[in-house]
């Protein structure tokens, strides 16, 4: 169909998406096949994310007032 893609700075993802393009060389009932591919592709690129270790959560709790008792 020739839909321009931008590419998303993982080549993982960028050659997924580009195997769309074969659908557009494949007759129709070829074409399942291809968005089910990507889409397990996509499903495991993101899972592999989840699976990484991350950055330590941030405490949603306020940070404590500062005391303003300054007598000495």
């Amino acid at each position: 169909m020739g839909v321009a893609r931008t590419p998303t700075g993982d080549a993982g993802v960028d050659a997924l998406l580009a195997r769309l393009a074969d659908a557009d060389r494949l007759p129709a009932d070829a074409h399942p096949q291809v968005y089910e591919d990507v889409h397990q592709g996509l499903r495991e690129t993101l899972a592999a994310l989840d699976a990484r270790p991350g950055p330590v959560p941030v405490s949603r709790e306020p940070a404590p007032s500062p005391s303003y008792d300054l007598r000495s």
